[in-house]
């Protein structure tokens, strides 16, 4: 059976499955298990991205020092691959972790430089945790790249052996990362998970944080944002092509509970890009890697969630020092009315009072 949606409800499919409706979850642990993942890009022209995805589904009872603490102390969740993931997902993640790295050339380079990898290791077993600046680079060959990893031979060593499972982030604080051997982060006793059950739960899990997702699409580096064959088979009114829904999702999309939302350009509602523009209509790029003349929206705009749509962008920045959110500008995709005006603006009163910061500029 295929079933047959309207743009309408695809998109409120994908905004409930991502929390982003007025039924606010619980707590942290229960937002990141249902997101599966949340993206850790430290970029703080607000604030960084984590912080933004999850303040952005609870609400001023969210404290970063909390996530903090779940993540160094309680141990209820850990970093792999750039964002923070449920402790309890960690079994799903052996198999992939044991067939990483992925390209010839870093199993090369690894190869190469056995001997310092088991360096790496026993300073980490007799010092950890530590920064990469706390491990002396005696690699035997140099990594090479066409970026900034160029000759950073310890740091790049410490990434491929956390994507492998061998060592992990244990904390960071405003210098960094600090790494530690796996054993002493991760917690022992978890189940062992057959690698084709691994496989199939993680694209259900990420089908259910998605709603809706093409059953495949452009690969990425470490998080897929499709979901193979699980779920149902959907169309959807006026875009091509075929989609997998979850079964749980397609009962609920009578029970829409509309609230207004400031995204952080990492969320997963409008990561992937092209289903954005196909669910959303919705135009999206994210520029603070662009000339500032070159920019339409801002550095680091905010896509701004009203009800069921992308409806703007908020061009906003943190001044710190000065105790200001300086809005720059509120783009509209689309006019506002009086109701989508007053709720843009009370997400932003809102956000400058999670910042600690007095909102100033742009009309409101």
């Amino acid at each position: 059976m295929t079933y047959r949606l309207t743009r309408a409800q695809a998109r409120r499919i994908a905004v409930r499955a991502q929390l982003l409706t007025a039924d606010r979850p619980a707590g942290i642990v229960e937002t990141v298990d249902a997101l599966t993942v949340v993206n850790i890009e430290p970029t703080a022209a607000v604030a960084p991205s984590a912080d933004l995805i999850l303040w952005s589904r609870l609400g001023w009872p969210y404290r970063s020092a909390d996530l903090v603490r779940l993540v160094e102390e309680d141990r209820a969740l850990f970093e792999w691959g750039g964002f923070y993931r449920t402790m309890a997902d960690l079994p799903l993640l052996r198999a992939e972790m044991a067939q990483r790295p992925h390209s010839r050339e870093a199993r090369d380079w690894l190869a190469a430089n056995d001997g310092f990898r088991r360096e790496v290791m026993a300073h980490l077993r007799d010092r950890g945790p530590l920064r990469p600046t706390d491990i002396p680079d005696t690699a035997q060959v140099s990594w090479r790249s066409s970026g900034w990893t160029d000759n950073r031979n310890t740091l790049q060593m410490l990434e491929m052996l956390v994507l492998r499972g061998d060592v992990a982030i244990s904390s960071r604080d405003a210098g960094g990362r600090l790494f530690d051997l796996a054993e002493r982060v991760y917690p022992a006793g978890l189940p062992e998970v057959a690698p084709e059950d691994a496989a199939r739960e993680r694209a259900e899990r990420r089908l259910a944080s998605l709603g809706i997702a093409r059953a495949k699409s452009v690969a990425q580096p470490i998080e897929p944002i499709d979901v193979g064959t699980v779920g149902l088979e959907a169309t959807v009114e006026g875009v091509p092509g075929t989609w997998r829904v979850d079964e749980a999702a397609i009962g609920d999309v009578a029970g829409f509970a509309p609230r207004t939302a400031l995204l952080s350009p990492f969320d997963r509602l409008v990561f992937d890009r092209r289903r954005l523009e196909e669910l959303f209509e919705y135009e999206y790029l994210l520029e603070m890697y662009k000339p500032a003349a070159k920019r339409r929206w801002g550095y680091f705009a905010l896509p701004i969630l009203h009800g069921d749509r992308l409806v703007g962008k908020l061009d906003a920045r943190a001044d710190r020092k000065a105790g200001v959110l300086q809005v720059n500008a509120i783009h509209e995709d689309v006019p506002f009315d009086a109701s989508a005006t007053a709720a843009v603006q009370s997400e932003i009163d809102d956000l400058g009072r999670w910042l600690g910061l007095e909102v100033r500029g742009a009309p409101g």
